[in-house]
């Protein structure tokens, strides 16, 4: 299997892998619980009005996604097994896997704990071929951590993204120099990075499905009914994507949030589940080391009605007893609830390096047509 090759752009090719664990979440629970195994499962609240965090690719089967209703997974899948969240297992073994990738190359551009992408251009191991590369980054997070993980290998971003989900689970798919425009073309617009539902409705509408529909429009209609996006879908549909792996992005804000199983009203209660969302922020503030100035929160009630209020320092927050401690002051300017309260979240925003000003221990953790091959 031959790594893209270069073509006669005067731009250099880079060697791009983008890596996407396989039913991260769900994986990670029936590796732990050997009776999970083979079964339907849905990471998240199985209760009346819980959510699909994730499933398993048993569950799959049957229709059940995340961000799904339990009511709705449940009624798809009378056998579906929902098992509570533990975010403390995943981030730990995100932390393997990152530090598998590190050993092949500083350029790494988490997306999330269970996908990235890497640059492998000039690797540091001296392999010289991302094909390899990704089969033996594969290879070890398998023996390494007992799951699998899907790889996507091109010349851009775009494309190995796209490449990732082409054959999961637990596959590889390479698209080279030579066949990124034909396999563009295959693919309807709907999987293109940067299209969601209502931009790819609204091609949909003017006759636009597939990447060869997109490609045969030209720059200026693209532009007049996409405005700045237009050369941003120009570029796609013809296999051009000129961003870089990033492996410092930097961070607008950091926060967490928490869905509840029953609807709250009690203050006690509420100040409590702030406490824990509080510790889960503070924790990742404290990896990064930075600091910030406007605590956020964010209230969803029964009705799904979303209100947010914000506070700004003219200093960094001080620590997370001063960050939850905002947080709670907030919160109490909303109470008593008109309604029951079905969630919560805590943000710090308003960013800059440096060093938390002290230092908070920390007790608990939450949430946060190619060469393919299988």
């Amino acid at each position: 299997m031959n790594d893209p090759q270069p073509t006669s752009s005067p731009e250099p090719v880079r060697k791009i892998i983008h890596i996407d664990m396989d039913a991260f979440f769900a994986s990670v629970e029936q590796r732990d619980d050997p009776a999970l195994r083979g079964k339907p499962v849905a990471v998240g609240g199985g209760s009346a009005r819980g959510v699909v965090a994730a499933a398993s690719y048993e569950a799959r089967r049957y229709g059940v996604r995340s961000a799904m209703p339990s009511v709705t997974a449940r009624r798809r899948c009378p056998d579906l097994v929902f098992v509570k969240p533990r975010f403390d297992a995943y981030r730990e073994v995100s932390r393997q896997i990152r530090a598998i990738f590190a050993e092949y190359t500083p350029l790494v551009e988490p997306l999330s704990l269970d996908e990235a992408y890497l640059d492998v251009t000039d690797d540091l191991k001296g392999v010289g071929i991302a094909t390899r590369i990704a089969e033996e980054i594969r290879a070890r997070i398998r023996a390494e951590t007992g799951l699998t993980a899907s790889a996507g290998v091109s010349y851009n971003k775009f494309l190995a993204k796209l490449a990732s989900d082409q054959n999961k689970p637990d596959g590889l798919c390479v698209i080279t120099p030579a066949r990124g425009l034909d396999f563009v073309a295959s693919l309807p617009v709907k999987r293109f990075h940067g299209v969601g539902p209502k931009t790819a409705e609204k091609m949909g509408r003017l006759g636009i499905e597939t990447g060869a529909d997109l490609r045969a429009q030209s720059l200026a209609f693209l532009t007049h009914n996409f405005g700045s996006s237009g050369r941003y879908y120009y570029d796609l549909a013809r296999a051009i994507c000129r961003r870089e792996v990033k492996p410092d992005r930097p961070y607008k804000s950091i926060g967490a949030e928490d869905t509840f199983f029953d609807d709250l009203m009690d203050e006690a209660a509420l100040v409590a589940e702030l406490d824990r969302i509080s510790r889960t922020v503070w924790r990742r503030i404290e990896e990064k080391k930075i600091v910030g100035r406007t605590v956020t929160l964010k209230v969803k009630y029964r009705d799904f009605r979303i209100v947010t209020r914000a506070r700004s320092l003219d200093r960094p927050v001080a620590g997370r007893e001063e960050f939850l401690e905002i947080g709670c002051a907030l919160l109490r300017g909303l109470l008593p609830p008109p309604k029951g309260i079905r969630l919560l979240g805590l943000t710090l925003s308003k960013l800059s390096e440096g060093q938390t000003p002290i230092a908070t221990p920390l007790e608990l953790e939450l949430p946060l047509p190619s060469t393919c091959t299988r």
